[in-house]
């Protein structure tokens, strides 16, 4: 566990230097001697490889960089789930790149890799984005065969997900460029273009479980070598003698491949935001109880003068509107996290959905689907608000109607967490479970059932009662140093890298990076010609 998290932080310059240590050191994978090794095998690292494969002078995205952040660590952790996934321009077209890190445990899966992998290929299966997998693993991470193997979104999803990108015309290439043992054998061999490097193995069983089933004595190489695979089963397209030269041929099949279609999103020249980016740290608080005012942090997002607020004087606890993001066309539903004086006279707190608000929003959203426009939710959500005034009001029914368009919207939405997202205000502005076509968090990012301190007060009254069922009478001060325990355990699982650890989130982006995030999200997501016919289900009114 770290010493620190990302809430303890009292500066923005704090944070990000905080975020930058993590970022580095997650970065340096299974460490420099396992650097080495793969260097003497006359192999790239998984890094390597991507920035010789993607276009010179491009940025390589990178998703999902905290997955397993602090997990494993009895096996002595595992670096970004040891797998690098991300989008990267190759021939100046977006692909999604999987590349499996063999410094760190050998690219062997662990149940997070296998969450990683499937939400990358999910993204590229939501957003019709082809696919380039660099193979080189062990495989199943045996010690935690049984959390990898068999469930429904566990190992076998991966190759189920092969097949249905396929089924979809989604160009897949990919090279085997180490180890490809086992079930993870199947992977390259449902893809479009195979190529391997001589020096790789490509088996359904290594020599050490061949040899103990049939007998047979075998080196790698006679097993499943690239020249067994290329001159005797035909299985590869392409046998390659060195990385580099591997890489370049994959630079070379992505030039034949033909131009793919566009969504038809609205989209015009982009105007540049009304202010620098890097003005959003003067604009956003860290501490979560100060208010701010969100639209002046649109204007360093959004194109010059392009948003629109949607009802503006209605239901203002949620910011409606649409907007110009780099020239493309983008309706907005993001908490406004400031106290609301209604005209009728009592106030609403900032960050909590009403009722008005929950009914706005949901018809925003099915006017965006019917004008086909893609949609952005910005969180930093209390939830919905709670009470006997609350419940006559229809709370309830106002906010299932806004879930179920959420649910049932057909068009991109994509999701940035910038404060609190608590409860069902996750669930109705498009937390993960929604399909969101990315999800970001910014460092401020705190993901829960509820807050910290109302959850820690109620879980330490269930500890207490816990406690005294047993016949321990529990003290003034220990019942401090519970609520202290409790707390710290609470606001630990409230930093944003602990929800990115488990996939909850693609990425934790700096707030200043949130333009240039979303304007690569809807490029990717207009790759996806397919908007299917929106229908909800029943309403309540």
């Amino acid at each position: 566990m770290t010493t620190k998290t990302l809430g303890e932080c009292q500066s923005w310059e704090e944070v990000l230097d905080l975020m930058r240590t993590s970022e580095q050191e997650i970065r340096l994978g299974g460490g420099e001697k396992a650097v080495e090794r793969q260097h003497k095998k006359g192999r790239l690292t998984a890094r390597e490889r991507i920035e010789l494969l993607i276009d010179p002078g491009s940025t390589f995205f990178e998703l999902g960089l905290f997955a397993a952040f602090e997990m494993y660590e009895e096996w002595g952790g595992a670096a970004a789930a040891g797998v690098i996934t991300g989008i990267g321009q190759v021939q100046n077209r977006h692909f999604m790149i999987i590349a499996n890190d063999a410094t760190v445990k050998a690219g062997a899966f662990f149940p997070t890799t296998v969450k990683k992998v499937l939400r990358a290929q999910r993204i590229s299966l939501d957003n019709h984005l082809p696919l380039i997998y660099l193979v080189d693993s062990a495989g199943v991470f045996l010690p935690l065969q049984d959390e990898v193997f068999p469930d429904e979104n566990d190992f076998g999803r991966i190759f189920r997900h092969n097949a249905r990108i396929s089924a979809q015309g989604i160009p897949q290439i990919t090279a085997i460029m180490g180890s490809c043992v086992a079930g993870g054998a199947y992977l390259p061999v449902m893809c479009d273009k195979i190529l391997m490097t001589e020096g790789s193995g490509l088996y359904i069983a290594g020599p050490s479980l061949v040899k103990a089933a049939i007998g047979q004595d075998l080196d790698s190489e006679d097993l499943g070598g690239a020249q067994l695979h290329s001159a005797l089963s035909g299985t590869i397209d392409f046998r390659e003698k060195t990385d580099k030269s591997c890489l370049n041929r994959i630079g070379r099949l992505v030039g034949t491949l033909a131009k793919p279609s566009q969504a038809p999103f609205q989209r015009v020249e982009a105007k540049p935001p009304d202010h620098s980016p890097e003005e959003i740290y003067n604009l956003m608080p860290l501490d979560p109880s100060q208010e701010y005012d969100l639209l002046k942090i649109f204007q360093c997002i959004f194109d010059q003068g392009e948003f629109m607020e949607y009802k503006a004087e209605y239901g203002k606890t949620l910011i409606c509107g649409y907007a110009r993001l780099a020239g493309w066309s983008v309706g907005v539903v993001a908490n406004r996290k400031q106290h609301i004086k209604r005209p009728d006279g009592p106030f609403e707190v900032g960050g909590v959905i009403y009722r008005e608000s929950a009914d706005k929003a949901a018809r925003f959203v099915m006017d965006c689907n019917q004008s086909r426009t893609p949609l952005l939710f910005f969180q930093d959500v209390s939830g919905f608000m709670v009470g006997r005034e609350a419940e006559i009001s229809g709370i309830i029914k106002s906010g299932a109607k806004l879930v179920n368009v959420v649910a049932n919207s057909v068009v991109p939405k994509i999701t940035v967490i910038m404060g609190g997202s608590y409860g069902a205000g996750n669930y109705a502005l498009c937390g993960k479970a929604y399909d969101p076509r990315f999800i970001f968090a910014w460092p401020t990012c705190r993901y829960a059932v509820m807050g910290g301190q109302q959850a820690a007060k109620t879980l330490l009254d269930l500890k207490v009662r816990q406690l005294e069922k047993k016949g321990q009478k529990i003290t003034e001060e220990t019942r401090q140093q519970l609520l202290e325990s409790i707390k710290a355990t609470y606001d630990h699982q409230l930093d944003p890298r602990y929800g990115a650890a488990r996939l909850w989130v693609d990425g934790i982006i700096q707030p200043h990076q949130t333009r240039e995030a979303l304007q690569l999200s809807l490029e990717v997501a207009a790759l996806n010609p397919q908007i299917p016919e929106f229908k909800t289900g029943v309403l309540q009114v």
